[in-house]
């Protein structure tokens, strides 16, 4: 009789810890879908279909970028330009990182192009990183210059922004130990 009232003991707490849980677990899902923009979440049209590995908020950024497998290609290209410690190594930058989406619009000459010509590829991969850490109030009517040197600007308001007036960013806000990652929908080319 005692190891009965043991067991149910037991199921009954399992059942109050789980209870709150999944209610908890619910509500976080339901707010992470309508989520708005704010300094401490992500937001955007394209954050519910970024799928992500893990959790980036810890690793420098091209390992946290290498977890989402939408951005597979900005990460070889950042290797194959050298610049993987370049970034690691500075703190609090932002990185408009182009997705699969964006590297489909660049046709396949232009890309060979670019993947055979280091100094090219590096001038235009440092013009998608900013040496400041950007936060969604200032992508209003923002103008940042890039590492590679030039201007970029940002513009919107609530969940919906453009760099340069033509890029969207898709999903936003997404941490990392050294970076802040704004995807964006199309490779940015450097004024000439």
């Amino acid at each position: 009789m005692r190891l009965i009232r043991m067991r149910t003991a037991k199921a009954t707490a399992a059942a109050l810890v789980a209870f709150p849980l999944a209610f908890g677990g619910l509500a976080s899902q339901s707010q992470a879908q309508g989520a708005s923009p704010s300094p401490s979440g992500t937001f955007g049209p394209g954050c519910s279909g970024l799928a992500q590995k893990a959790d980036t908020a810890k690793d420098k950024v091209v390992e946290a970028a290498a977890a989402y497998p939408q951005l597979s290609q900005l990460v070889s290209a950042v290797v194959r330009a050298g610049l993987n410690g370049t970034l690691d190594g500075k703190p609090h930058i932002t990185v408009f990182a182009p997705d699969a989406q964006a590297f489909q619009k660049v046709t396949a000459s232009q890309l060979s192009s670019l993947l055979g010509n280091q100094g090219q590829l590096k001038k235009v991969l440092t013009y998608h990183v900013v040496d400041q850490q950007i936060n969604p109030d200032q992508l209003s009517h923002g103008s940042f210059t890039t590492v590679e040197g030039s201007k970029l600007t940002t513009s919107g308001s609530g969940t919906s922004f453009k760099v340069n007036g033509k890029a969207n960013i898709v999903c936003g806000n997404i941490k990392a130990a050294n970076a802040t990652i704004y995807v964006v929908d199309t490779v940015l080319q450097p004024p000439s």
